[in-house]
């Protein structure tokens, strides 16, 4: 929270008139105060953090509300700039350097956040749901494939998602070559194409699977067309809870067909940097309990994974499949 300018709520209702300070714009429409501030950038946190939160606490304004921004980022306001045009018809205001009094009859500071990257339909506000907030993403960013069609005389398209540094498939080639043999036809991305949000969701809108290492690019799953298959691979560590948690509910939410390969402590670089008796291997809850910088540093920044190919190809044969 540091990372997110507080704002204090006092009442003048009981104050002398003097007191009030004088309005200086009246808007007559709603407004909501959200901040683009604490850990944008990350696209699971401008997704989960702030993004479906707005949409849940402004979508039934139907665009007729104003947005108060606080530690506004730019980048991230021009990134999905679309989007907020579509839940706001009325330019954003920018209170880091907005001197002025606005005065609204309706405003709400902060935004409704009921469920990790999802949205709780049986929790108010009411009235939103995933399915509607895909369909605000496919809309914003012209994405034309709303549904999977499944074909036996056509090779499905599976898109492998690489990551560089920490949780990197340094097999990835392996893999690759596997599965085209199996029958993908396989398009690969890197940490570069994902940083394109517009080309990007639409080459993850193109295809019928995503496949890839648990971190944040697994959040771009959003852009995937209905009824696809999403394919976690889960790092050694004991992080099976917090990957499903993550990132497999979400995708069985959104109506995914969800795959998950855990792999073993061989599959991990971890065995050439720790001996066969460490924590890190007998017991990683125990590693757990230090706290999550303890967690993070051995289990998601250290680790990168070289997978049993033959042993991934079976969970990749269930979902050819399927797809099938």
């Amino acid at each position: 929270m540091e990372r997110i300018k507080e704002f204090s709520i006092s009442s003048y209702i009981s104050q002398p008139e003097t007191s009030t300070p004088l309005c200086t714009i009246k808007h007559s429409t709603p407004g909501v105060i959200f901040s683009s501030g604490g850990f944008s950038g990350n696209f699971f946190h401008d997704l989960s953090d702030i993004l479906i939160p707005l949409y849940v606490t402004s979508h039934h304004f139907h665009g007729e509300v104003k947005f108060l921004v606080s530690d506004f980022n730019l980048k991230f306001i021009s990134k999905y700039l679309p989007m907020l045009t579509r839940l706001s018809r009325y330019e954003l205001i920018n209170l880091d350097n907005d001197s002025n009094v606005h005065c609204f009859n309706e405003v709400q500071v902060g935004t409704a956040n009921n469920k990790e990257l999802g949205i709780d339909t049986t929790k108010p506000p009411f009235g939103s749901s995933m399915e509607s907030f895909r369909d605000l993403l496919r809309s914003s960013f012209s994405l034309k494939k709303k549904s999977i069609t499944k074909n036996s005389n056509k090779k499905p398209r599976l898109l492998i998602q690489l990551r560089k540094g920490s949780r990197e498939l340094v097999n990835s080639k392996e893999v690759i070559s596997m599965a085209r043999r199996l029958g993908f036809k396989v398009i690969v991305s890197g940490p570069e194409e994902t940083k394109n949000i517009t080309s990007y969701s639409a080459t993850v809108n193109s295809v019928d699977a995503l496949l890839g290492v648990h971190g944040a690019g697994l959040t771009n799953m959003v852009f995937l067309p209905e009824r696809a298959a999403m394919i976690q691979i889960i790092p050694w560590g004991d992080l099976t809870w917090a990957c499903r948690f993550s990132y497999g509910q979400p995708a069985i939410d959104m109506g995914f067909k969800y795959f998950e390969y855990e792999i073993k402590k061989e599959e991990s670089t971890l065995i050439e940097q720790y001996p066969r008796d460490h924590l890190v291997f007998t017991n990683p809850s125990e590693i757990h309990k230090q706290g999550w910088n303890m967690l993070w540093y051995y289990f998601l920044e250290k680790q990168k994974v070289k997978v049993d190919v033959k042993r991934l190809r079976s969970v990749l044969a269930e979902v050819l499949m399927y797809l099938k």
